[in-house]
């Protein structure tokens, strides 16, 4: 028989790691909700040209793309930004602004794979449509920041490392060499992942001479907001003040939407994608002991536009599942890989019809209730309860039956006792032991 492995870089989830799974994207999308945002789903594949013509080199060369049975040239989406920029120009003209929208999904994308680097990965995007207020980039950071702390991590495991993507362009233009920004930028982006040597390389091939590129580095050292004045009297434009006036009014309402303590000025944050324009950051681990960026995010005010909407400003932030589980795995916080069941109803005998209709009274009350549909024996009845969690075992039997009960068994202390079985679960919402022993 042949086998059939798993693709490189895909993976499967059991229910233990889903539970699990599924309790972190429950957080951070109620984050989200609690913000406003509404939730809306995207297709899987696109026309290649919505990353061919705005994203850049780097993720063209990744994506997973191929002619489809009408000629087109198809993706599967690589990531969301291109995708929401164009349902909002379809329908801006009938949509409410400022827009805000959340989506949950997986994305592909053909590169090497690593610790928290899968070639299908999923995210959670978080956008805010037709805002050009600091307050709305501060918004989408504060997001952020709550579903990290509802998730268990505090000040001491995160920190958002924020940048202005006008403040890198008005620098490299500031030279007196022919700088290709863009390819500059894109080096910036790598400064942390390669050595000096081949960062310098970088810009030097951006059209920088190795003097101006360690010039412009020693620039983007900066950290203290209040030095940012150093930029502007090293190079004199509106463009450069307009920009960094902007990055300390995100910075101010950051502070004041509560998330200040989380943020550093970092102008080696750059973002890769190319339709980034003006603030931009990334959330790492503090402890640095999760090397690479857990998720990121920033402004693409020109790219609704440019598929032929009306000019848009618009930020957004994407949380990525693999590093955001790496991260949760090293503060311990990361919830348990196990799944819980309310209540296992236990079938002794020709019981069917009784235990059936207990197991559909608890379910009417929410809870999560599983009963034998395997023939199976009291004892690997029982097994099977201990296996899948179950706080409560209602024995539905014909002995107990014929004296007008059930027995419910506490799984954790393994105390039972009886409950009338027309009492059960009668006006109790969630029946245990303690309410009838």
């Amino acid at each position: 028989m042949p086998t059939y492995e798993r693709l490189k870089g895909f993976r499967d989830f059991y229910p233990p790691e889903m539970a699990a799974r599924r309790e972190v994207v429950d957080t951070v999308e109620d984050a989200a909700r609690r913000y406003g945002f509404r939730e809306i789903a995207t297709p899987r594949l696109e026309r290649a040209e919505l990353w061919t013509d705005k994203s850049g080199d780097d993720i063209v060369d990744e994506l997973y793309a191929f002619e489809d049975h009408g000629g087109r040239h198809v993706t599967l989406a690589p990531e969301l930004t291109p995708t929401v920029a164009r349902m909002y120009a379809a329908k801006s003209q009938e949509l409410s602004k400022p827009v805000k929208w959340v989506s949950t999904r997986p994305f592909w994308r053909y590169e090497a794979v690593q610790q928290g680097r899968f070639r299908e990965f999923y995210q959670t995007n978080i956008d805010v449509f037709g805002s050009s207020e600091p307050e709305a980039d501060a918004e989408v950071l504060a997001t952020a920041a709550d579903a990290l702390t509802d998730l268990g991590l505090t000040t001491d495991d995160f920190e958002f490392r924020v940048s202005h993507r006008d403040i890198l362009g008005s620098l490299l233009r500031s030279f007196d060499a022919d700088v290709d920004v863009i390819a500059a930028i894109r080096a910036v982006d790598k400064s942390e992942k390669v050595d000096e040597n081949e960062y310098l390389d970088l810009l030097a091939d951006a059209g920088l001479g190795y003097d101006e590129a360690r010039e412009f580095d020693d620039l983007l050292g900066v950290t203290d907001p209040a030095n940012l004045d150093e930029l502007t009297d090293f190079a004199a434009s509106d463009g450069l003040a307009d920009a960094v006036e902007n990055l300390r009014a995100v910075l101010a309402a950051a502070d004041d939407y509560g998330v200040g303590d989380y943020c550093d000025l970092s102008l080696r944050t750059a973002r890769g994608l190319d339709y980034y324009t003006g603030a931009v950051f990334e959330c790492f681990d503090a402890t640095g002991e999760v090397s690479r960026s857990v998720f990121g995010g920033g402004r693409y005010d020109d790219l609704i536009e440019e598929f032929g909407g009306q000019p848009t400003p618009a930020v957004g932030v994407a949380p990525g599942y693999a590093p955001l589980t790496l991260l949760l795995e090293r503060a311990d916080v990361l919830p348990e890989a196990a799944v819980s069941t309310d209540y296992y109803v236990l079938q002794v005998g020709d019981t069917r019809e009784v235990a059936a209709r207990v197991a559909r009274d608890l379910r009417a009350r929410g809870h999560v209730v599983e009963t034998d549909v395997s023939d199976r024996s009291f004892g690997a009845q029982m097994g099977y309860a201990d296996s899948v969690n179950a706080e409560t075992v209602v024995i539905v039997g014909e002995q107990d039956l014929a004296d007008g009960n059930v027995t419910l068994k506490e799984m954790s202390s393994g105390d039972q006792t009886t409950a009338p079985v027309d009492a059960f679960p009668g006006e109790f919402d969630r029946p245990t032991y303690d309410d009838f022993a």
